[in-house]
């Protein structure tokens, strides 16, 4: 149990979370590039489907190459906006509005799951004496509140949140499945409805590994509750769940898919991405060494949360729903990412709501040295990134100080930097906004429960803002293909045939095929050849009794890695 006042659940202003949130959701959409890696991917597959035919509908994959991208909702969903708003907004704006479509749906579910759990008898504070405890319906908003900025807080959401990449559409039906969960213990139809389209979300935009780990999960948390499902849950839930899984390959055989375009799609949807049987080194030193400042401050919370809900009887120890719910979810999705080939960041974003979830329940029990170890770790620390981004961008624009912008130019040649007012104005005001959030905090001593957060969530968002303000125009250019495929285009205007691109990686590949509007395809018959590899073009000419000729090479101005090479192919003996 823990002791609380009233005073130490005033929610926070429905329009500061609210403009907190939005802020955070929209910073970034739109006004660029599709970014390399896995943001090029998700847009090359939604462009796909939207320039493209039935087959790219029913099965995603990159034009040109017959491999599919796995399961088709997230594709849906961007190509059926981009085929709404492209005319309005543009093509690459319009496509993350599902980033945004997704972001929002997981906020607000974890936000409704934690108000819910946050109202539960088990968790309720110590009743006082003299009376003054906070009401259940307040400490549950405060505790929703909690959740939110917490998971507005996580570090590592920041980029991988505004990108167009199926794990935004899985951190969607995780969340919704939590809230369904949850809500199904007082309402057993609306409950079941919401774990059930939570469910077929995750199967339409996962691998079938990661659905049924959810499912299972699910299945563990209710099962393990003491607050036990009422059979109108299972069965709605059972029946979303089951149509969820049942359209894909229904649409395999209602669209007369050959043998060897539903073999492609089944491939896709066992194992795109990559899974092992089992537990991959990789993806566990992977995690061993990112996951903690991914996930910071999300952990630490969550951790002390366990701790100290896991020992208290009178909230019935690890079987209660605030626990045992996310706790479930949480581990499922830990051993997702510990079985992927070769974990990555974007992987780590589905574990992030259960965690968001377990630690606001850590709020209450907070102690006063711990709080303020947060707060100004978080004061100073995102202090001295907002200067950092705003000396670069000064360096930039007007080339002082000149050691910066001396290596702002090696590393990036060519970018010309241009000062914008807009993106100068809304900079200025959100670290305006800063100061006077870091005044209120440090000139008082707020008694909510959820003071420690707001400076943590409001400085992610003060970075973030930053970085698509005044940095966009350098991360764009650091980032994009759109520049090389430009010369590419200019180097074969004229030059008829197509383009073998084999060997070359999905990231490109989707990039030059909307960039350029070339005849891209996996072909070896074509005549000209793309790729970032010269022995494997060497390789595949030696074998094929074919010569080459090198055309062009070129390379992104940022990486210095990367070569891309246009060769012309002809057979050996003819000119």
């Amino acid at each position: 149990m823990v002791k609380l006042t009233a005073a130490a659940t005033t929610s926070i202003p429905r329009v500061i979370i609210f403009a907190l949130t939005l802020v955070y959701g929209f910073a970034g959409l739109f006004a660029r590039d599709p970014w390399k890696n896995e943001d090029a991917i998700g847009f090359g597959g939604m462009w796909t489907l939207h320039s493209g035919k039935a087959i790219d509908w029913i099965v995603p994959h990159l034009a040109g190459r017959d491999v599919s991208l796995g399961a088709p909702f997230p594709y849906w969903l961007g190509a059926t906006l981009m085929d709404l708003f492209g005319p309005l907004l543009g093509i690459t704006n319009a496509a993350r509005l599902y980033a945004a479509i997704c972001f929002f749906a997981a906020a607000l579910a974890i936000w409704y799951a934690t108000y819910l759990l946050g109202r539960r008898p088990e968790v309720q504070p110590m009743v006082l004496a003299v009376g003054g405890q906070p009401g259940r319906r307040n400490y549950g908003m405060t505790l929703a509140d909690g959740a939110l900025l917490i998971f507005l807080a996580c570090v590592g959401l920041a980029q991988r949140a505004h990108e167009t990449t199926p794990m935004m559409a899985q951190l969607m039906g995780i969340s919704i499945v939590l809230y369904g969960t949850v809500r199904g213990l007082d309402k057993p139809w609306q409950g079941g409805l919401w774990t059930g389209l939570g469910i077929a979300i995750v199967a339409l935009s996962s691998n079938l590994t990661l659905s049924l780990i959810i499912v299972s999960s699910t299945i563990i948390a209710v099962l393990a509750s003491n607050a036990k499902l009422r059979f109108r849950w299972t069965l709605t839930s059972t029946l979303l769940g089951l149509i969820g899984f049942a359209v894909w390959p229904a649409l395999w055989y209602l669209g007369n898919l050959t043998p060897e375009w539903r073999h492609i799609a089944q491939e896709g949807w066992r194992n795109m991405p990559e899974m092992r049987a089992t537990p991959s080194i990789e993806s566990l030193g992977f995690l061993s060494v990112n996951f903690w400042a991914y996930a910071w401050p999300v952990w630490p919370l969550a951790i002390i949360s366990l701790a100290h809900w896991g020992r208290v009887k009178e909230a019935g120890q690890w079987r209660a729903p605030h626990l045992c719910i996310p706790l479930s979810l949480f581990i499922g999705c830990l051993i997702y990412v510990l079985f992927r080939l070769e974990a990555n960041e974007h992987d780590l974003i589905i574990l992030i709501p259960s965690l968001s979830i377990i630690a606001a329940f850590s709020l209450p029990i907070l102690k006063r040295n711990l709080i303020s170890f947060i707060d100004w770790f978080a004061m100073f620390s995102f202090t001295m990134i907002a200067l950092a981004i705003w000396i670069i961008w000064l360096a930039k624009v007007t080339g002082f100080p000149e050691s910066t912008a001396a290596n702002l130019a090696r590393l990036l040649p060519g970018f010309q930097a241009q000062f914008n007012y807009i993106g100068f104005i809304v900079a200025l005001v959100i670290t305006g906004v800063w100061l006077a959030i870091v005044r209120w905090r440090t000139s008082r001593a707020p008694k909510e429960i959820w003071r420690c957060l707001i400076i943590s969530a409001s400085g992610t968002t003060l970075m973030w803002v930053l970085l698509m303000t005044l940095w966009l125009p350098t991360i764009n250019y650091a980032k994009t293909y759109r520049y090389v495929s430009d010369r590419l285009v200019q180097i074969i205007a004229n030059t008829p045939g197509c383009i073998d691109t084999t060997n070359l990686g999905p990231a490109q590949l989707a990039s030059f095929s909307y960039f350029t509007k070339l005849p891209l395809r996996d072909d070896s018959s074509c005549n000209l050849m793309l790729t970032h590899s010269s022995s494997e073009a060497k390789a595949y000419a030696s074998l094929n009794k074919k010569k080459i000729e090198l055309l062009w090479e070129d390379r992104r101005a940022s990486d210095r890695d990367e070569r891309l090479r246009l060769y012309q192919i002809t057979p050996i003996g003819k000119e």
